[in-house]
């Protein structure tokens, strides 16, 4: 593939075939693949079809590859300014770091001991739930009031519920258990992945383990020992083993970089600092006109791309996908990390990855790592330092995303004062905002997702994937990627 005045349209054996990867046949033409979008979802799909024998162009708007997954340093020490960690439990992101050559730096967190800020102290963490939903009320002494504990018992005297399609999942939690298990539980919980709100998210797309147990058992403490004996099951009649999450030695940040590079390696070109513009079908391919003024041509287009910017690219082609897409919403959120002398730091519980916070409390902060107690890797870099960070911000809740950067550190230094007692004062600050960046997941957006794949899957060649679809996880990403490519190729 390659770019030409908008004049002339490139023809369909304009480029060379790269040289197959190891063990891909490559018969015939290889197809033209555009990818339009530069996170770590749309360079996982080039990766994969780089690998399935297409010829492979990314396309990213932005000078950085990788979008919400970014390193840097503070201090001198390598740290994550957006996400730190993926599932390890699914294995997409594993392996894509494992094809990407980084197997050898995987590393699981030095201890998954956290804990809950909530009336006025740290708690432990409970156990024994899924997402927040406890299947006893005995393991939320002391997180939960007396009433609040009574409640959960109270369970086995309601009816039955008929859910229908879905439902919000801070709203049936509350009716089956009481609404302080959805405040002070759930809510830190599932509402800390999605920067949003439990009463609004969707039990259906963001808890699908649970919402299919549900189906099954009238009392939702029965079915959540469901989810859990589902997963055991799935385990292979055990606990699952293994650790629940996996980061990388030099930061999750440098995930995409490895990526990109074996894209690079395999063949695949990806271009930096230029955007689609404008997407039209021709009839014997899609035509892309570019920020730049370039145009290319492929054979088929993965848009790796958050709704709003697809919904603009669909305009012509498909505006009933763009009008869907135009309705999802984003959250903002921004993280605060502090640097600090590891002796002034004794306030700090010892082996503790940090805390989450209830919004119910009343807090500005929503949760804390301790990034140098919570990776080997961070705290190898220099001993004498302790780096933490601390998260604010969710959907609806944008008047403290307001503030300037110098009074975000001085509320997190506030709340962290309260919560554990440290009063020091950071060697440094670096605060990162992540506008728009998580999408969320309303009663409803299944719905709308298998919408927009209908009025898509009508466009031949074209494919949407992303974190806007079925999952803000590095692993479903890896995944909606995957699957985009395989329905484009036609991969078995």
């Amino acid at each position: 593939m390659s770019e030409v005045p908008s004049s002339t349209p490139v023809s369909a054996t304009s480029s060379p075939s790269p040289a197959p990867s190891p063990g891909v046949p490559a018969p015939g033409p290889a197809p033209r693949l555009l990818v339009l979008g530069g996170g770590i979802t749309g360079l996982a799909a080039a990766l994969h079809a780089v690998d399935a024998g297409a010829r492979v162009t990314l396309v990213e708007a932005a000078a950085r590859l990788g979008g919400k997954l970014r390193s840097g340093e503070i201090e001198g020490v390598r740290v994550d300014f957006g996400a730190e960690s993926m599932l390890a439990r699914r294995p997409e992101a594993v392996a894509l770091a494992r094809a990407a050559g980084l197997g050898h730096k995987l590393q699981p967190p030095n201890t998954a001991s956290a804990s809950l800020w909530t009336r006025d102290a740290l708690r432990p963490m409970p156990k024994g739930h899924v997402m927040g939903v406890p299947a006893e009320a005995a393991s939320l002494a002391g997180v939960l009031s007396d009433e609040g504990l009574r409640r959960i018992d109270a369970e086995a005297e309601l009816p039955p519920e008929d859910l229908g399609d879905d439902v919000a999942i801070g709203e049936y939690v509350a009716r089956r258990l009481g609404r302080e298990v959805v405040d002070r539980l759930v809510e830190p919980l599932l509402g800390g992945v999605y920067a949003g709100n439990a009463y609004r998210i969707s039990m259906r797309a963001a808890v699908p383990q649970l919402w299919k147990t549900v189906q099954e058992h009238p009392r939702l403490t029965d079915a959540v020992r469901a989810a859990q004996a589902n997963a055991a099951h799935a385990a292979g009649g055990k606990q699952p083993g293994g650790p629940v999450f996996q980061g990388l030695k030099g930061g999750l940040g440098t995930l995409p970089l490895a990526v990109a590079r074996t894209v690079r390696d395999r063949g695949g070109e990806i271009r930096t600092g230029t955007a689609a513009e404008e997407l039209r079908r021709t009839p014997d391919a899609w035509r892309v006109v570019l920020t730049n003024g370039g145009v290319l041509e492929a054979d088929a287009v993965v848009i790796a791309l958050p709704a709003p910017r697809a919904a603009r690219l669909l305009d012509a082609e498909s505006p009933a996908a763009a009008a869907e897409l135009r309705a999802v919403e984003y959250a903002s959120m921004a993280l605060v990390t502090l640097a600090y002398r590891r002796a002034d730091t004794a306030a700090l519980p010892a082996g503790s990855s940090g805390f989450l916070v209830p919004p119910v409390d009343g807090r500005t902060i929503k949760a804390s790592t301790f990034s140098s107690q919570k990776w080997a890797w961070v705290d190898e870099e220099n001993p004498e330092l302790l780096v933490l960070r601390t998260s604010l911000g969710r959907h609806g809740d944008t008047a403290d995303l307001a503030r300037d950067d110098a009074e975000l550190v001085s509320l997190s230094r506030r709340d962290l004062r309260l919560a554990t007692g440290l009063d020091a004062r950071p060697l440094a600050s670096v605060v990162t905002r992540w506008n728009d960046g998580l999408p969320q997941y309303p009663v409803g957006h299944q719905g709308r997702v298998a919408r927009v794949r209908e009025h898509v899957a009508k466009l031949p060649g074209l494919a949407v994937c992303g974190a806007a679809y079925d999952g803000v996880g590095i692993p479903a990403c890896v995944a909606s990627a995957r699957e985009a490519v395989d329905g484009l190729l036609a991969v078995d």
